[in-house]
């Protein structure tokens, strides 16, 4: 009899164990989603200058731009990666992410100011490529919306970090350091621009 309750206990333990194996399952494909998404942004050189670039641009403008460009990219972004995990295609991403590069890039070099709500559209437009990049190199075992709160974090991340380097714009030094910066990001956004190019020619 005592044998035949050690049994059904160690069954009952065995049983109870399922969901604890489950649970631990789902947290490490949360854990592992928002690794892959925060390290994503972080590891491709057209990613980080564009984003830096972002930042670079909204501390040149200063306020509102300053607070509403680094909450404009990352918030279409995620609209863009959400478009890339449901499969939805977008043509010339690649490109549309080297043009981002240049073209953010160049704007701080020549220290250009547009209209705020211009340089919300094309910070935003810009921002569509990108998340759509992320969003189609999603992890099959991740977790979506753990991935995408990791690559949101690591673009505010590379945007804070702009902005800290083009707050240096107001003294004569760093205006030169800062518009450095942009001919560097547009050089970058040439480089990965080149190769999409020379296969259209």
């Amino acid at each position: 009899m005592m044998q035949h309750r050690n049994k059904s206990f160690l069954l009952l333990c065995l049983f109870g164990l399922f969901p604890l194996v489950a649970l631990a399952h789902e947290e490490v494909g949360v854990a592992a989603g928002f690794v892959s998404g925060f390290l994503h942004p972080l590891f491709g050189l057209d990613h980080v200058v564009a984003m830096v670039a972002v930042g670079l641009l909204g501390a040149i403008m200063g306020p509102p731009a300053l607070w509403l460009l680094p909450v404009v990219f990352p918030l279409v972004m995620a609209f863009g990666g959400m478009l890339g995990v449901i499969g939805l295609p977008l043509p010339g991403i690649e490109i549309g992410i080297a043009l981002s590069g240049i073209v953010l890039g160049l704007l701080v070099a020549f220290a250009i100011r547009p209209k705020v709500w211009f340089a919300a559209i094309l910070v935003g437009a810009f921002a569509i490529f990108h998340g759509h990049a992320h969003g189609t190199e999603l992890p099959e075992a991740a977790s979506p919306l753990a991935y995408g709160v990791g690559f949101v974090v690591a673009t505010g991340m590379l945007h804070l970090g702009g902005i800290a380097i083009g707050l240096l714009f107001r003294w004569p030094a760093g205006a030169l350091v800062v518009r450095t910066a942009g001919l560097v990001i547009a050089a970058v956004g040439v480089y990965f621009l080149l190769p999409h190019l020379e296969a259209i020619i």
